[in-house]
């Protein structure tokens, strides 16, 4: 099985094209693949190009717990860049369709990928959030006893975002996978723990939904960046600073999201059947 691998400031994803596959991927096989010991090693699988007739292209994005992403903003433009090495497109802007809706995405000649993201939305119903109809914005929830004040966002998959002077990545691993499971969130939730640096810039440590800990995320940055917007400690043009790298971001005024940084080519090579006979490993984060 042929696959190739890229990775968008240390947020990694392997590309599968279907026409190289020789058998549907099951969970177990994704995870394999995904396991940095016993596979190839990376945050997700990005199974395409898909033939739709809703867009240029359509692709699948797959977690390393073999569960299926609906959106990823990082893995859309690492897609884009593989769609780029085959020559299948081309500086003209193209759209990709995913589960969590179309989008928009262009190479830009100094090697740069931007993607318009969508719309962010707080509707507690779109998320979802259990609890009545409103507007997800400076909610609490109850982790361990203590109250946690968050705001909850959609650009196609959920998010919880939390807003803190002292972020660290041990403040992520600590209560990300604690939030992400949470009876709130039917879907569990992506988990980013934002700090407000100026009007023009954020940080962020970031639990991904089925991968763990994470280095950078492109929706994460979306959302967060858009939760920072509406209560109004940012401008509209934001600098997402993470772990892995930077991301840059535009706020419009209606909330739609597009985001633009770099995509790095790690490789390419063929997996061995072989290691769909090992014991599947225990999930690692």
């Amino acid at each position: 099985m042929k696959f190739y691998k890229y990775h968008g400031l240390g947020n990694d994803y392997i590309v599968i094209d279907p026409a190289d596959q020789p058998r549907d991927l099951t969970e177990s096989d994704i995870s394999i693949i995904c396991h940095r010991n016993f596979g190839i090693g990376s945050d997700g699988i990005l199974l395409g190009p898909i033939h739709t007739k809703k867009a240029d292209f359509a692709v699948r994005i797959f977690n390393p717990d073999g569960s299926e992403a609906e959106k990823s903003g990082n893995g859309l433009r690492i897609f884009s860049r593989y769609l780029w090495d085959k020559k299948l497109v081309s500086n003209t802007p193209f759209t990709i369709s995913t589960i969590g809706g179309l989008v928009e995405s262009r190479i830009h000649k100094n090697g740069l990928i931007s993607v318009d993201m969508g719309k962010v939305s707080f509707d507690s119903e779109k998320i979802p959030v259990i609890g009545p109809k409103r507007q997800v914005l400076n909610d609490n929830i109850e982790i361990d006893g203590q109250e946690i004040t968050y705001c909850g966002a959609t650009i196609g998959n959920p998010h919880c975002v939390i807003i803190s002077d002292d972020i660290s990545p041990e403040l992520a691993k600590k209560l990300g996978p604690k939030l992400e499971t949470h009876p709130n969130f039917p879907n569990r939730t992506n988990v980013q723990f934002m700090k407000i640096i100026n009007r023009s810039n954020i940080s962020l440590e970031i639990w991904e939904r089925g991968a763990g800990y994470t280095l950078a995320s492109g929706s994460s940055s979306s959302a967060s960046a858009a939760v920072a917007f509406a209560l109004g400690y940012t401008d509209q043009d934001i600098t997402v600073h993470m772990p892995g790298g930077t991301l840059e971001i535009r706020v419009h005024k209606d909330l739609s999201i597009t985001l633009k940084g770099p995509v790095t080519r790690v490789g390419e090579g063929s997996i061995d059947a072989e290691i769909f006979n090992q014991t599947k490993p225990r999930s690692k984060k």
